[in-house]
Protein backbone atom coordinates (compact mmCIF):
# COMPACT_ATOMS: atom_id res chain seq x y z
CA UNK A 1 0.00 0.00 0.00
CA UNK A 2 1.36 3.29 -0.86
CA UNK A 3 1.07 6.55 0.90
CA UNK A 4 -1.99 8.80 1.56
CA UNK A 5 -1.01 10.65 -1.95
CA UNK A 6 -2.41 7.04 -3.82
CA UNK A 7 -5.80 7.62 -1.69
CA UNK A 8 -8.57 8.63 -4.63
CA UNK A 9 -10.11 10.71 -1.32
CA UNK A 10 -6.92 12.38 -1.03
CA UNK A 11 -6.50 13.23 -4.13
CA UNK A 12 -9.99 14.06 -4.47
CA UNK A 13 -9.75 16.34 -1.07
CA UNK A 14 -6.39 18.16 -2.24
CA UNK A 15 -8.14 19.02 -5.83
CA UNK A 16 -10.86 20.42 -4.22
CA UNK A 17 -8.69 22.65 -1.62
CA UNK A 18 -7.31 24.42 -4.99
CA UNK A 19 -10.49 25.18 -6.60
CA UNK A 20 -11.55 26.73 -3.65
CA UNK A 21 -8.59 29.21 -3.71
CA UNK A 22 -8.55 29.54 -6.81
CA UNK A 23 -12.05 30.64 -6.70
CA UNK A 24 -11.87 32.28 -3.48
CA UNK A 25 -9.47 34.70 -5.53
CA UNK A 26 -12.25 36.61 -6.53
CA UNK A 27 -14.05 37.15 -3.45
CA UNK A 28 -14.20 40.73 -2.29
CA UNK A 29 -11.49 41.67 -0.33
CA UNK A 30 -13.42 42.57 2.81
CA UNK A 31 -14.47 38.81 2.99
CA UNK A 32 -10.35 38.44 3.23
CA UNK A 33 -10.21 37.12 6.60
CA UNK A 34 -13.98 35.70 7.40
CA UNK A 35 -15.51 33.61 5.02
CA UNK A 36 -11.91 33.54 2.49
CA UNK A 37 -10.35 32.49 5.40
CA UNK A 38 -12.59 30.02 6.62
CA UNK A 39 -13.26 27.95 3.39
CA UNK A 40 -9.81 28.10 2.82
CA UNK A 41 -8.72 26.78 6.43
CA UNK A 42 -11.60 24.58 6.14
CA UNK A 43 -11.07 22.77 3.00
CA UNK A 44 -7.43 22.19 2.91
CA UNK A 45 -7.81 21.00 6.31
CA UNK A 46 -9.84 18.11 4.89
CA UNK A 47 -6.68 16.89 3.14
CA UNK A 48 -4.22 17.51 6.03
CA UNK A 49 -6.24 15.70 8.60
CA UNK A 50 -6.43 12.59 6.78
CA UNK A 51 -2.43 12.79 5.48
CA UNK A 52 -2.11 12.88 9.27
CA UNK A 53 -4.37 10.34 9.66
CA UNK A 54 -3.21 7.72 7.04
CA UNK A 55 0.09 8.18 9.31
CA UNK A 56 -1.55 6.54 12.57
CA UNK A 57 -3.25 3.85 10.57
CA UNK A 58 -1.46 1.52 13.02
CA UNK A 59 -3.41 2.40 16.13
CA UNK A 60 -7.29 2.09 14.33
CA UNK A 61 -9.06 4.48 16.89
CA UNK A 62 -6.21 7.56 16.30
CA UNK A 63 -6.91 7.04 12.50
CA UNK A 64 -10.87 6.92 12.60
CA UNK A 65 -10.46 9.98 14.97
CA UNK A 66 -8.39 11.70 12.21
CA UNK A 67 -10.84 10.59 9.72
CA UNK A 68 -13.64 11.86 11.30
CA UNK A 69 -11.57 15.50 12.03
CA UNK A 70 -11.36 15.35 7.64
CA UNK A 71 -15.23 14.29 7.74
CA UNK A 72 -15.97 17.44 9.94
CA UNK A 73 -13.57 19.80 8.32
CA UNK A 74 -15.87 18.55 4.49
CA UNK A 75 -18.90 19.25 6.70
CA UNK A 76 -17.52 22.83 7.59
CA UNK A 77 -16.40 23.44 3.98
CA UNK A 78 -20.33 23.01 2.67
CA UNK A 79 -21.44 25.51 4.76
CA UNK A 80 -18.99 28.14 3.75
CA UNK A 81 -19.98 27.27 0.37
CA UNK A 82 -23.45 27.86 1.27
CA UNK A 83 -22.94 30.73 2.31
CA UNK A 84 -20.36 31.61 -0.58
CA UNK A 85 -23.37 30.80 -3.12
CA UNK A 86 -26.08 32.91 -0.72
CA UNK A 87 -23.58 35.80 -0.66
CA UNK A 88 -23.33 35.77 -4.45
CA UNK A 89 -20.09 35.09 -4.55
CA UNK A 90 -20.38 31.27 -6.29
CA UNK A 91 -23.16 30.20 -9.03
CA UNK A 92 -25.73 28.04 -7.76
CA UNK A 93 -24.28 25.41 -10.13
CA UNK A 94 -20.43 25.61 -9.29
CA UNK A 95 -21.85 25.55 -5.26
CA UNK A 96 -23.61 22.62 -6.25
CA UNK A 97 -20.79 20.62 -8.26
CA UNK A 98 -18.67 21.18 -5.49
CA UNK A 99 -20.99 20.03 -2.46
CA UNK A 100 -21.62 16.96 -4.81
CA UNK A 101 -18.02 16.29 -4.47
CA UNK A 102 -17.94 17.30 -0.64
CA UNK A 103 -20.89 14.54 -0.07
CA UNK A 104 -18.36 11.86 -1.99
CA UNK A 105 -15.55 12.83 -0.27
CA UNK A 106 -17.79 12.45 2.60
CA UNK A 107 -18.79 8.76 1.16
CA UNK A 108 -15.58 7.90 1.23
CA UNK A 109 -14.16 8.58 4.59
CA UNK A 110 -17.22 7.24 5.64
CA UNK A 111 -16.48 3.89 4.33
CA UNK A 112 -12.93 4.24 5.35
CA UNK A 113 -13.90 4.92 9.29
CA UNK A 114 -16.33 1.51 9.00
CA UNK A 115 -13.34 -0.47 7.70
CA UNK A 116 -9.75 1.07 9.05
CA UNK A 117 -8.24 -2.63 8.94
CA UNK A 118 -8.35 -2.40 4.89
CA UNK A 119 -6.12 0.73 5.70
CA UNK A 120 -3.38 -1.17 8.04
CA UNK A 121 0.22 -1.38 7.15
CA UNK A 122 1.27 -4.91 6.83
Amino acid sequence: MGGHKDLKVFQMAYRLAMEIFRLTKNFPVEEKYSLTDQIRRSSRSVAANLAEGYRKRQYPKAFVNKLSDSDGEATETQVWLEFSKDCGYLSADICQKLLSEYEEVGRMLGGMMLHPEKFAPR
